[in-house]
């Protein structure tokens, strides 16, 4: 069999494949969630062609027992099908999410002849950026874009012999596992930024030991904190460097509760300019770089649209610089929210763009606005309406401590470098993905010959 340009709706007809939609509203509720049990995968789940299990749901056995038409196998592929930065979006289900069952905002697809297509093949190509970016030019609805079986089945599918197949898999699969490991990474780095914020910012842990050691009171509300601080105290001497640049006492404050004694509160805009610079009739240049809050999701920017100016988006406006932090104001509950690493870039007038007024400012304000319950609080107020958006005033206005610019310092001095170190991983993130979707439509074509792409990629991923 040579190369057969087919429909993904031919591989279904032809046996090869099913396509299913995950179950409907009425026949699983929200309110039958657990904490624990049968993991049920949301939309929200699918990241960078992975299933992220913090993101499952659970039920009940019982319940899962009605829904075992919906249960997942290894191989499988599940499309999110609704909602601007999701919708056409896919992920792989491996050995380790067999069982768990499609959630309500999926469809998923099943590989049933292997001899014809393998599964990996068949996620390497519907997970594309010609079939994501044909799947949503296809979505119905502009505002809350929405993907069906119809849709899915009517992308186009290049169905080549299955040596072929398993050759371009073992050229895709280095690229795949460097990115998987560069998104681990990049979490982990994130995860260790956000640790240290909290610690100092939010727990006031070092001003619990610097009291502690003083022999001063404790607040009630912060005895819980003590307790746990000494029941840690020897692991938490390694990390006590800093502890001299925080007071000893707590005191009382009407908006925020216990905060340092010596620190105030205040704003964000207290550190950082809102929104600070945008292009006018006058000052625009010929053409942009343009970020939208659909592309951006969890402190990445998945993909820069050029524009000629006069034909760039009416909302591609906002100058972005390096140490900007933006926020998506519409939806916030979409988590739309980036460090800019790079000049050149027009941001959406959807974000609140925070430009820092000292630079060691940065990374306090990126990491005090993107933590889980500034997002959920944004969120929530956001909700209600047919367009749910908070104005950027919001984010400015969003209350937080102020303290002497010597710890603020420090602190950049140690969260910076990881907040770097992920930009860095992000440059190297879209070379990486550059290179695979430049190289796989001429693989599947025959244009490029597996053996010259082998060597372009072992030098894209030797490459320091």
């Amino acid at each position: 069999m040579g190369n057969e340009w087919k429909t993904v709706g031919d591989l279904a007809a032809s046996g090869i494949i099913s396509l299913s939609t995950g179950p409907f509203g009425s026949a699983l509720h929200k309110h039958e969630y657990r904490e624990s049990g049968v993991s049920v995968v949301p939309a929200e789940a699918i990241s960078d062609g992975e299933l992220d299990s913090n993101k499952f749901n659970y039920i009940e056995d019982e319940k899962a027992s009605e829904l075992t038409r919906y249960f997942l196998e290894s191989g499988d592929l599940v499309f999110a099908r609704r909602g601007a930065q999701a919708c056409g979006h896919s992920a792989y289900v491996t050995e380790e999410h067999t069982g768990a069952i499609a959630g309500t905002g999926l469809l998923f697809a099943r590989v049933l002849n292997k001899d014809v297509l393998d599964p990996l093949f068949f996620f390497l190509v519907m997970s594309s950026a010609e079939s994501v970016t044909w799947l949503k030019r296809h979505a119905i609805g502009a505002t809350m874009p929405n993907l069906n079986t119809g849709i899915i089945s009517s992308t186009p599918f290049n169905l080549i012999p299955l040596n072929q197949q398993h050759e371009i898999i073992s050229n895709y699969l280095p690229i795949r596992n460097k990115l998987s490991l560069l998104a681990r990474m990049n979490a982990t780095l994130e995860a260790m930024a956000q640790a240290l914020f909290n610690s100092w910012f939010v727990d006031f842990d070092p001003v619990i030991d610097n009291a502690l050691a003083a022999g001063n009171p404790i607040p009630s509300a912060l005895q819980a904190k003590a307790e746990l601080r000494m029941l840690n105290a020897e692991t938490n001497s390694k990390f006590k460097t800093h502890h001299s640049s925080f007071p000893s006492k707590f005191t009382w404050t009407e908006t925020m509760g216990w905060i340092p004694e010596g620190w105030e509160t205040g704003t964000i805009t207290d550190l950082a300019d809102l929104n600070s610079e945008s292009w006018s009739n006058k000052t625009h240049p010929d053409h942009v770089n343009y970020v939208d809050l659909a592309n951006t999701k969890n402190g990445r920017i998945n993909e820069v649209f050029p524009y000629d100016y006069s034909e760039a988006p009416s909302r591609a406006r906002r100058v972005l610089k390096v140490g900007d932090t933006i926020i998506g104001t519409v939806r916030p509950g979409n988590r739309s929210f980036a460090y800019i690493h790079e000049d050149g870039l027009t941001g959406s007038t959807g974000f609140a763009v925070l430009r820092p007024k000292q630079e060691a400012c940065r990374t306090y304000v990126y990491l005090c606005l993107t933590q889980d319950d500034v997002i959920d609080y944004f969120a929530h107020l956001a909700d209600g309406g047919a367009y749910p958006a908070i104005r950027p005033e919001v984010v400015g206005n969003f209350e937080t401590v102020t303290f002497p610019q010597e710890l603020m310092e420090r602190f950049d001095q140690k969260a910076y470098p990881l907040i770097e170190k992920i930009g860095q991983h992000q440059r190297e993130t879209d070379t990486l993905t550059k290179l695979r979707d430049t190289l796989l439509p001429k693989l599947i074509s025959g244009e490029l010959r597996v053996s010259d792409a082998e060597q372009v990629t072992e030098e894209a991923l030797t490459c320091k």
